[in-house]
């Protein structure tokens, strides 16, 4: 299966959850099989050319370097999470998402596709980034379903996601606000739509590979 997607995208890993359903647990310091949720979705974002994490920072191996910042307020949810790593794509990595003239850069940024990944689906695979990049193709994003659409775990053009910002991101409902975008369905194929919500998620996982 392809890993590598062949167009160019960045990443924000959401890793600022409360766990509350884990019993308030460090949801991006929660093992499965071994590894991390955080360090699981760091390796299927590790082709990214910028990753930024919504959470609080603390060392971590990632074949990319991170950008790190949070929602304000924090706990302030998913839209308000992935709009904070927008803006903080916009500020600090510009330059890496294109060549060319400033004006030929600013126009790919805008493009670019950017792959929104909450940090509790450690099925996702650096293969299934690659499907969700190139299913962007023509739409405004692209985002992986399994009976239903896994919102947060998508692909979606700059600009589209710019376009739909809400006044306020507090609180502000992640199936609403997508429902605004015209995404393209990337069926998840074995554990890739699954995630880590409650105790037993844990435990009844199998390893999803790496």
């Amino acid at each position: 299966m392809r890993e590598t997607p062949g167009v160019p995208y960045v990443a924000i890993v959401l890793a600022g959850g409360r766990g509350t359903r884990l019993g308030g647990r460090d949801k991006a310091a929660v093992q499965v099989a071994g590894r991390s949720l955080l360090d699981r979705a760091l390796s299927a974002v590790a082709g990214a050319s910028a990753v930024v994490v919504v959470g609080d920072e603390r060392p971590v191996a990632s074949p990319v370097p991170l950008l790190w910042t949070r929602e304000s307020p924090a706990y302030g949810g998913p839209v308000a999470a992935t709009y904070a790593g927008l803006d903080a794509l916009w500020r600090d990595t510009p330059v890496r998402l294109g060549r060319g003239s400033p004006s030929e850069t600013a126009q790919t940024h805008r493009t670019t596709p950017i792959v929104v990944l909450a940090v509790d689906m450690p099925g996702v695979t650096a293969g299934t980034v690659a499907r969700l990049v190139e299913g962007v193709e023509g739409y405004d994003g692209a985002v992986l379903t399994d009976g239903g659409r896994r919102h947060l775990a998508m692909a979606v053009r700059a600009d589209a996601l710019e376009a739909v910002r809400p006044e306020r991101t507090e609180g502000a409902a992640v199936r609403d606000l997508w429902a605004r975008l015209d995404l393209a369905d990337v069926p998840a194929l074995g554990e890739e739509a699954q995630d880590v919500d409650v105790p037993g998620d844990i435990t009844a996982r199998s390893d999803p590979g790496a």
